[in-house]
């Protein structure tokens, strides 16, 4: 069995698969903390693989994309010393049948990596790929499937989290999705400043890129809070929150198959 592990930075994001199987088996999410120990790593993954109705001695294989460092040498440690087994960690060295087609390609982020990869096997190419989670990410690929480049904007959460630390009398609330622009509330505007404003941000910048591109790429909208937008902008294409975890499986089994 395969443990797939997506390590952002604000959440950790776990999935199990069959060899062979593109189901995802269960999946859970716990947060990124940079001081878990490996041993801590190990008995809280035990705990929640069992939850589920699987056991820990099942995994044979891990596959990791981390954008953390000190987390993914924590999860090597406990895959080598714990669980007896290499994990495969993805990073710009790896032949992934995609080429990072920037400026500094030692530089791009594991995860967007693996969703260029598995966008491309989902949805051909180009494609526009939001990522939301603690940040904003939108990446972009050709007609081959190689990475051209993208953009990097604050999360959802992460824009509120800053707004509430420097300004004395606004506060940490629940994000969701406004029914009108006009909030009547300090609840209500901040939703609608940060949320609707959010999606005024990603359909300028699917408008700008397409441009660029030259042709109407399809946008995948992925991460945590991509269920929260969809349906929100015609300009939003499809939405995959499983996009990266199901990436790791099919770049996974792709170099099990060649090895």
């Amino acid at each position: 069995m395969l443990l797939a592990l997506e390590v952002g930075n604000s959440n950790t994001h776990c999935g199990l698969y069959e060899h062979g199987a593109t189901q995802l088996l269960t999946s859970f999410r716990l947060s990124t903390d940079r001081n878990r120990m490996p041993d801590e790593w190990f008995a809280i993954l035990a705990s929640l693989i069992d939850a589920g109705g699987r056991r820990l001695d099942e995994i044979d294989a891990v596959v990791i994309s981390s954008v953390v460092p000190t987390v993914t040498s924590w999860l090597l440690e406990m895959c080598t010393g714990r669980m007896q087994i290499q994990p495969l960690i993805i990073d710009s060295t790896l032949d992934l049948g995609i080429k990072l087609l920037v400026g500094e390609p030692e530089k791009v982020g594991a995860d967007r990596i693996v969703d260029c990869v598995a966008a491309k096997v989902r949805y051909g190419a180009p494609v526009i790929i939001i990522d939301l989670g603690t940040a904003t990410t939108l990446d972009v690929t050709n007609r081959d499937g190689d990475y051209l480049g993208g953009a990097i904007a604050a999360g959802i959460g992460t824009s509120l989290k800053g707004l509430a630390a420097n300004a004395a009398q606004l506060f940490s609330i629940e994000l969701a999705m406004p029914e009108r622009v006009i909030g009547t509330t300090t609840v209500e505007q901040l939703c609608s400043g940060i949320v609707l404003g959010h999606v005024a941000m990603l359909e300028g910048l699917i408008t700008r890129t397409r441009a660029e591109v030259g042709e109407a790429a399809p946008t995948i909208l992925t991460g945590g809070y991509a269920s929260m937008l969809k349906g929100h902008s015609p300009l939003f294409d499809h939405i995959d929150p499983d996009l990266t975890i199901d990436g790791l499986r099919m770049i996974h089994e792709t170099m099990r198959r060649s090895a």
